[in-house]
């Protein structure tokens, strides 16, 4: 997921279900024809013409070649809702007990967050993934757009029911940086760490976001909702057009591994994240406190925090307090802070 606060020119073509119907057809690496294409799914060879230079302005690579047509030149690995099932299942039999979860897989959505949101007016969204490969109205932290690679990226969202209010659940975003990230070293994928509040990184790189909202009464019961976004397999060229620094999992995996499967991971996030959440509801944040201040790539470290309202204050990362709250250290004051942007600062 790349979070950006202006969305750049090659990300703002919408990909539509046709546009995807196309893409699943191209899915397999193979050429085939503008003309079979067209046939495939009734439209016109113009209008087949026009939905791939979406998806090319959507982060697709593709290559044309006269008299053989069109071919995805790094044909992603669709989300496939079966897939992740199986996985889960799998996952299941080898592991810890996780509760059960019902995984709905869509090609284009404005938000997962936004649907599982308005679903939970009318009826209980508990343990309801909710995946998408293409968001039109992605949202991150703090009102920032959330934009994905179609193929290159994981977004989806997690519903779930807690009898406690907001005050407990203060450090549940924290927690689940926590599942992603043990979610990742038991898929090989070492060396991400955590960033407060809500980032996750790699070598200070961000390669994914989490993003928590919440319905309910101040004392409970509440309805969260878990929206998760990593960056997958990003296009080097798409990396560079972004203000800020990024990777993706991929990189994390270095050379000569295994291409991701990301069903596979779709389904281990989603259970840990079910066995977090289930573990949250039990013994709270000062359950994770002690492990997410391990895995903070901040941690001791001098920064400057900059807080909403524009100011912006120094010290050195002393943790977090039992609400997930940042604690910054200047001598021997404490002060802290419920939210902001850290950066490291430089001696």
């Amino acid at each position: 997921v790349v979070h950006s606060a202006v969305q750049h020119d090659r990300l703002m073509s919408v990909l539509t279900p046709l546009g995807f119907s196309l893409l699943r057809q191209l899915s397999d690496g193979a050429f085939h024809s503008g003309e079979d294409l067209a046939a495939t799914v009734g439209l016109t060879r113009a209008r087949v013409s026009q939905l791939l230079k979406q998806a090319e302005s959507a982060g697709l690579s593709l290559e044309r070649v006269r008299g053989l047509g069109y071919r995805l030149t790094a044909a992603p690995d669709f989300l496939n809702a079966d897939e992740v099932r199986r996985s889960l299942r799998a996952i299941a039999e080898k592991g810890p007990h996780f509760p059960l979860l019902e995984v709905e897989v869509v090609d284009q959505i404005g938000s997962t967050s936004t649907e599982l949101l308005r679903r939970s007016q009318r009826r209980d969204i508990h343990g309801c993934v909710l995946a998408a490969e293409w968001q039109s109205a992605g949202r991150g932290r703090r009102g920032k757009a959330w934009t994905a690679v179609a193929g290159g990226s994981l977004t989806f969202s997690l519903g779930w029911r807690f009898e406690q209010g907001a005050g407990y659940l203060a450090g549940l975003s924290l927690a689940v940086g926590v599942a992603v990230v043990r979610a990742l070293e038991a898929e090989g994928l070492a060396g991400v760490e955590l960033k407060w509040p809500n980032d996750l990184v790699h070598r200070h790189l961000k390669v994914g976001g989490i993003l928590v909202e919440l319905n309910g009464d101040a004392l409970g019961p509440s309805t969260v909702v878990v929206g998760v976004g990593l960056n997958v397999r990003l296009p080097a060229e798409l990396r560079r057009s972004f203000e800020q620094p990024i990777s993706d999992l991929t990189t994390v995996a270095g050379r000569g591994a295994p291409p991701i499967d990301r069903n596979h991971l779709l389904a281990r996030l989603a259970a840990e994240l079910a066995t977090t959440l289930d573990a949250y509801a039990h013994a709270g944040f000062p359950a994770f406190a002690a492990e997410w201040q391990r895995r903070h790539a901040y941690q001791g470290k001098p920064v400057k925090l900059l807080l909403p309202d524009g100011a912006s204050v120094k010290g050195t990362v002393a943790g977090v307090d039992s609400t997930g709250a940042l604690v910054l250290a200047d001598g021997p004051r404490r002060a802290r802070f419920l939210s902001g942007e850290i950066s490291l600062r430089r001696a």
